[in-house]
């Protein structure tokens, strides 16, 4: 008898898990809160490693469409003073496919494909070690039980405490992003600026970053330091105020550089939170974790690729294990995740504290490091 098997979750780690067990002929149930694909914005673009992202997309049959959608020119990364000068201009190589950028709708809909996703299902509640397994609560009060119950449902995942006490916690960052749209025809001086890729500008204790994603579209982040209620006296909602209040954050930078905030459509407030670098917990008998449910980090590129290789890497073994090894198979799986995740949470951190950081130099010597000369 084939294990009963839910994913909940379906971003990039849950989908990935579910794909790949649809490749081995695994039926795996993929529970969803949100009503449809297309019910929240998916989000900027994702760059996909190849030994992280690509590796698992190759392990779900997937590398060659991947590699179709991808903007390999999207790796290009520029750096600017805060005054405009161009500090570091980085450009890919015609062949370089190191880690191309794609847009997390398309990478979404790639992984989407056959997949039957049960959409509007929100888990509120897991409870293992039932007589009949694992049991799942929905909001609508209904009840199910699976032999494994892996939480792929991100940053405030309502799995963890099934396996974990532990919640996030505040870095001391804080993201606010907003949009440029047909960057390229209504704003050529900023398509520019940007150039194919990214264009950053680091100063004491704050940034500004874009990105370029599909369509002439461009995601625009502002990054500061700041106590998690630094907007008491602002109202989010308020489109002018938002900006006005950014603007003086970064009053005396370049005016071309301010123009990204000037031009943007609106503002989202993103604190970035993270679980504890080396996160991990005792086993619990059919539940795991995957992502940022098991190990939230900064997001400088490793969560969504480690994730990725996660679920792919569980679901191979899920498929390959004989039926009564499925918990050795995911005990296994648990401390190669902790191991890997716990490495790249010292690294994601240590590169936060330098990208957002009294001194804009760090950032600099930061980014030195790890593009190619």
């Amino acid at each position: 008898m084939r294990h009963r098997i839910a994913v909940v979750g379906s971003g990039p780690a849950g989908l990935t898990f579910a794909r790949v067990l649809h490749r081995h002929g695994y039926p795996v149930a993929v529970l969803e809160r949100d009503p449809a694909p297309d019910a929240r914005p998916p989000g900027g673009t994702l760059d996909l490693q190849e030994g992280l992202g690509q590796l698992a997309l190759d392990k779900a049959g997937l590398l060659a469409e991947f590699q179709a959608l991808s903007r390999p020119e999207g790796q290009a990364m520029r750096i600017l003073d805060a005054d405009g000068t161009v500090l570091r201009d980085w450009r890919p190589r015609p062949d370089d496919r190191a880690d191309p950028e794609i847009d997390r709708g398309q990478l979404r809909d790639l992984l989407l494909g056959p997949l039957d996703v049960q959409w509007g299902r929100r888990v509120t509640q897991v409870v293992p070690g039932t007589r009949d397994g694992v049991l799942v609560h929905f909001a609508d009060g209904r009840l199910e039980t699976f032999d494994l119950v892996v939480g792929a449902d991100g940053a405030w995942s309502r799995i963890r405490p099934a396996v974990s006490s532990v919640t996030p916690h505040y870095t001391g960052v804080t993201l606010v992003e907003t949009s440029l749209d047909d960057v390229d025809s209504r704003h050529p001086d900023l398509a520019r600026l940007i150039g194919d890729g990214s264009v950053a500008v680091y100063g004491v204790n704050r940034a500004l970053v874009a990105q370029r994603n599909s369509g002439g579209h461009v995601k625009v982040y502002a990054q500061f330091r700041a106590p998690l209620d630094w907007h008491t006296n602002l109202d989010l909602a308020d489109v002018e105020a938002v900006r006005s209040s950014l603007l003086a954050l970064f009053d005396g930078w370049a005016a071309l550089v301010l123009d990204l905030l000037r031009h943007g459509t609106a503002f989202v407030h993103r604190p970035l939170y993270v679980l504890p670098v080396s996160h991990t917990w005792t086993h619990v008998f059919g539940v795991t974790l995957l992502g940022d449910a098991a190990h939230l980090m900064p997001p400088l590129g490793a969560g969504a690729n480690l994730a990725m290789l996660e679920g792919a890497e569980l679901a191979e073994s899920i498929a390959t294990t004989g039926p009564g090894d499925l918990d050795e198979a995911v005990r296994a799986f648990e401390e190669q995740m902790w191991a890997r995740a716990g490495r790249w949470a010292k690294i994601t951190m240590a590169g936060l504290e330098r990208l957002v950081s009294p001194d804009p130099a760090e950032a600099l010597a930061l980014f030195d490091q790890v593009q190619p000369s």
